[in-house]
């Protein structure tokens, strides 16, 4: 019996095509409630699901460009607050702010350089933009129209996100660094710095869990827990290989981290004291290494080269 109870759950993952040819270049992805974001940045669109089963919507009109091998870049980041959502466009350096229910634009602002991640500080009403290939955070304020409102130059290129409201703290990685800075947002200061310990591949992106002060840094083939207040490491787990960007649901204590090169879906719980244990796994597409859950626990894993998202449910 016993046995039975540690196994983990064999899941069986849906694949949802989205409304577009494939390849559709998806990154970084954003779900709040029941509704989940897809930046699709080749195509010059975002789309919307409002819940599993729901038909998609569609954003479109967003400029693209080409990049590096020819590429073409386009929307590839959102945030979300609790009534607007914040898009990121690489293909023209703009953040633009949209009506989540009506889906209507409301204004847009331009950063320098490159935008790869945008996330939402609620403790500042500001919409926050890495930008690694200049080793600097650009700072949006979003009280009314967007607008820029400054930025911090780091030592290192920032890649992935949390932030933890109730201590005004934001949390970023530098890739090439190995390292986690601790950011306070109202005085934009670095406090701490953090070893996650990824290896030369350098940590990706992060994830919090406020109320027991655990951060989730994911490694390319592991996510590592460490204590939000000290750095020091509360567990780790290994996935396989080809991770970026994790999730994680508080409510119910689960991590989702899709591992790319594994072609896996790994859902861990997390104890108090900051261990992980695999609890469910899924097959996904191989590059999916982008995930997001709604309230309710299902995941949305990215299948760029598919286009499509594959959709795993508790």
């Amino acid at each position: 019996m016993l046995s039975a109870i540690l196994c983990a759950a064999a899941l069986h993952a849906q694949k949802l095509a989205l409304p577009a040819p494939a390849p559709v270049t998806m990154d970084l992805l954003a779900a709040a409630g029941s509704q989940v974001w897809i930046p699709a940045g080749n195509t010059g669109k975002v789309f919307v699901l409002d819940g599993a089963g729901k038909p998609f919507r569609t954003i479109d009109g967003f400029a693209t460009r080409k990049g590096r091998n020819d590429r073409l870049m386009g929307p590839s980041s959102v945030t979300l607050s609790t009534s607007t959502a914040f898009i990121g466009n690489r293909g023209d350096s703009s953040v633009c702010a949209f009506e989540r229910q009506s889906l209507a634009k409301k204004s847009c602002a331009t950063v320098p350089g490159v935008p790869d991640g945008t996330f939402w500080v609620a403790p500042t009403q500001e919409v926050w933009v890495t930008t690694p290939r200049d080793k600097s955070l650009q700072i949006l304020k979003a009280q009314g129209e967007l607008q820029l409102g400054g930025q911090m130059q780091l030592e290192g290129e920032p890649e992935g996100y949390a932030v933890d409201p109730g201590r005004g703290l934001v949390y970023t990685n530098l890739e090439d660094k190995d390292l986690t800075l601790v950011i306070d947002a109202r005085a934009r200061r670095v406090v701490s710095t953090f070893h996650p310990s990824c290896g030369a591949a350098g940590p990706r992106g992060i994830a919090i869990d406020t109320e027991r002060a655990l951060l989730f840094v994911a490694c390319t083939d592991a996510v590592v827990a460490l204590d939000a207040k000290t750095g020091e490491r509360r567990g780790r787990i290994e996935t396989g290989k080809g991770v970026d960007n994790i999730d994680y649901l508080q409510a119910k204590k689960r991590l989702y981290v899709s591992a790319g090169q594994a072609a896996k879906l790994t859902i861990a719980e997390i104890a108090d004291d900051g261990s992980l244990r695999e609890i469910a796994s899924a097959g996904v597409g191989n590059g999916s290494r982008v995930v997001v859950a709604a309230e309710d626990g299902t995941a949305y894993a990215a299948d760029s080269q598919s286009g499509a998202l594959w959709v795993v449910k508790p």
